[in-house]
């Protein structure tokens, strides 16, 4: 899960990795206009978005934990919207947020939502073939995915910074993705042989993210975070529900660990929304909150506990020059 910056009026304001992956908040400018920070970030403020990447992070695993005992991508994508939709919309009628759209927001909703969906189903296809934290750190190429759409769709020069980080985000995810082979000893064409499906579907997924990322800045930039939130994975639900019934209806688990797996992921999921727009807006949290990044992070450590998968030590260190470099790019002062 990416940053969120809070502004105190009643509403959470969010960084384009929450805005479009979670349908929240109103655009930011990131990382075509940078990122305002506060001074100083409370001890609380700090914890709870560590708290949220942790959760963003369990999620995926819960995800791969369900996926290796029965459960399919399109049933995981489907439960956890439709269960994350139901949660946003009981907070939005108990907040009485109004759902009063312009027309061309409508729209725009409805298209940012089918990417969105695109995306979950693309990222939810590469943890299931990928080592969870490896499958993410691939994902983490959105900053570049977005530069590259707001330059073709809207005519935004990437920032110098941008283009400094493209080459030490390549050369992490060389290292973290054993392109050569060395550290699993399969050489270069039986590492591809075996990730290079899954490293396709999370650069595919990225790509769907950045362009919904920049959909969102220009084309719906005025609706409510929560609003966003529940239309969006309203829509993916439904997208998600429908091409379950078109593989022939809905893969539940078949052993009890995917069970625990598809729960939890709901429950991770939504508990992570839901301190999104309840907690953090109360604990006074200006700027980027970039901490959120090292989701990839917390994800190999728990797949490790969890799934039994490890790394080589050359794959950790590209995965933190990787996730160092993502950090630095939210984080920058202008």
């Amino acid at each position: 899960m990416r940053a969120a910056r809070i502004l105190f009026h009643g509403r959470v304001e969010q960084s384009p990795a929450l805005r479009a992956r979670h349908g929240c908040a109103r655009p930011l400018q990131w990382p075509t206009e940078g990122i305002v920070l506060k001074p100083s970030l409370s001890a609380i403020g700090f914890a709870v978005l560590l708290l949220i990447a942790l959760l963003m992070a369990s999620n995926h695993v819960a995800a791969r934990l369900a996926f290796d005992h029965g459960v399919n991508v399109t049933t995981a994508v489907a439960f956890r919207s439709l269960g994350t939709a139901a949660a946003v919309g009981l907070l939005v009628l108990g907040q009485r947020v109004s759902l009063v759209l312009r027309t061309r927001e409508r729209w725009a909703l409805v298209l940012i939502g089918l990417l969105v969906a695109v995306q979950s189903l693309l990222l939810y296809s590469a943890v299931a073939r990928l080592p969870v934290a490896l499958a993410l750190l691939v994902f983490n190429t959105f900053p570049l995915m977005t530069a590259f759409w707001a330059r073709v769709l809207y005519q935004h020069r990437p920032q110098r910074a941008v283009l400094l980080a493209m080459p030490l985000i390549l050369c992490g995810l060389v290292l973290a993705l054993d392109v050569l082979g060395a550290a699993s000893g399969l050489g270069a064409g039986g590492q591809w042989r075996a990730m290079g499906t899954g490293v396709a579907f999370a650069l595919s997924g990225s790509a769907m993210f950045g362009l919904a990322l920049v959909l969102t800045q220009h084309e719906a930039g005025a609706v409510d975070g929560r609003v966003r939130t529940l239309i969006s994975m309203a829509v993916v639900g439904v997208v998600a529900s429908v091409a379950a019934g078109l593989q022939g209806g809905f893969a539940l688990p078949v052993a009890p660990q995917g069970w625990w797996g598809l729960g939890l992921l709901m429950v991770l999921y939504g508990t992570g929304i839901t301190l999104l727009f309840t907690v953090l807006p109360r604990l006074g949290v200006v700027g980027h909150s970039a901490v959120m990044n090292v989701e990839p992070v917390f994800a190999l450590a728990i797949a490790w506990l969890v799934l039994g998968q490890s790394v080589a030590a050359v794959q950790i260190a590209g995965a933190l020059v990787v996730v160092g470099t993502v950090v630095w790019l939210g984080t920058r002062r202008h």
